[in-house]
């Protein structure tokens, strides 16, 4: 992800982040939705198409690691963005929440998923979903 810098003459520089993790969102779908997300995201061949992703004990839920601000916008239904402000959870080696685990565990090369892949991936997941639905 880039920061934009500082105007210099009459261009602006991009900046990358400091090394120190910087704060993330966290969106959180039904894990059936979720779990086919991460299949057609890893199937897309991209192989950061993908960050770490987060699943709650009862494995009821994932949870996408998102850039900072992606709650600003999202609004895929039957999901949630959870805002950290600048404030909040941060790429730890442990998952962060009590009682959950990493389906997909960071690297420390890993970036986190891109907000408008994830949106595809999402609504792609979805369709499927209700289409395999429908044919029962």
């Amino acid at each position: 992800m880039l920061h934009l810098g500082r105007e210099t003459g009459s261009r602006t520089t991009a900046t990358t982040p400091a090394p120190a993790d910087p704060p993330l969102d966290l969106v959180t779908v039904p894990a059936r939705q979720g779990l086919e997300a991460v299949d057609i995201l890893r199937r897309a061949g991209d192989q950061e198409a993908v960050g770490p992703v987060l699943h709650d004990g009862a494995c009821d839920t994932l949870g996408f690691l998102v850039p900072p601000g992606t709650a600003d916008a999202w609004d895929v239904p039957g999901s949630a963005c959870t805002r950290t402000d600048g404030r909040g959870l941060r790429i730890p080696a442990e998952p962060p929440v009590s009682g959950s685990g990493w389906l997909l565990p960071p690297a420390e090369d890993a970036p986190v998923t891109d907000p408008a892949v994830l949106r595809a991936a999402l609504d792609q997941a979805a369709r499927l979903i209700e289409a395999a639905d429908s044919c029962r």
